[in-house]
């Protein structure tokens, strides 16, 4: 049994369990070359992470030259998908003491989820890839939900649901602010890391506690029961 009295960790992927900014910034530069803008630097295209893919394409359309239609916006996005699913894990990795922070959590008896505004199919497949897929009781991409997702708190209870825990009783572990939207909404407490992509540092967010790396999480979970 967990030492406290919360018994599951419902993670963000992107900017918190693992590095992909240099996989999705390659994605997004094949993209704006073949539409003839330049390229972005992955100091400017981070910040544009975390409300999907569409936004992450409409963001860097708009940087690069000016926005586009949105029938061409999401004929975009689906073929910056597509260059991304095939070139997601090349450069991508787990944030330092990711894999073995979760270890030490599903040893101590938390329940694991992943709840991410990534695509469903995109999120297994990164977790695979990245070895860590069976560290997770459940996964909740952007898409599993018709039209909901972060900061939306029912993708959280989603996930909730599924383990079968109280909100109470669970934390989230986040990176920006849709993560502090969304666990505030779900009625969870909500510790955010320092090494993500926010656009606003993560001190400044609201959430209960702040965490510069994974060998801090397992005391933060514990103060916050």
């Amino acid at each position: 049994m967990p030492p406290g009295s919360l018994k599951a960790v419902v993670f963000d992927l992107d900017g918190t369990l693992i590095d992909s900014a240099p996989d999705l910034h390659a994605a997004l530069n094949r993209l704006l070359a073949g539409r003839r803008r330049p390229a972005l630097t992955i100091e400017q295209v981070q910040p544009m992470f975390g409300d999907g893919a569409m936004k992450l394409v409409e963001r860097a359309f708009a940087a690069t030259g000016g926005e586009i239609a949105p029938t061409e916006l999401a004929a975009m996005t689906d073929a910056f998908l597509e260059d991304y699913e095939m070139n997601d894990a090349v450069l991508t990795r787990p944030f330092p003491g990711a894999a073995e922070t979760l270890a030490r959590l599903g040893g101590e008896g938390y329940a694991l989820a992943v709840c991410t505004n990534k695509p469903q199919a995109a999120t297994i497949r990164t977790l695979a890839c990245m070895g860590l897929a069976d560290y997770f009781q459940t996964v909740i991409g952007g898409d599993a939900l018709a039209g909901v997702c972060k900061p939306d708190p029912r993708h959280l209870l989603a996930a909730l649901g599924r383990l079968g825990v109280a909100a109470t009783m669970t934390a989230m572990v986040g990176d920006n602010a849709n993560d502090v939207a969304a666990a505030r909404g779900a009625g969870m407490p909500v510790i955010l890391v320092t090494f993500g992509y926010s656009r606003v540092p993560a001190a400044e967010l609201g959430a209960d506690a702040v965490i510069g790396s994974f060998d801090e999480l397992p005391p933060a979970l514990l103060a916050l029961s």
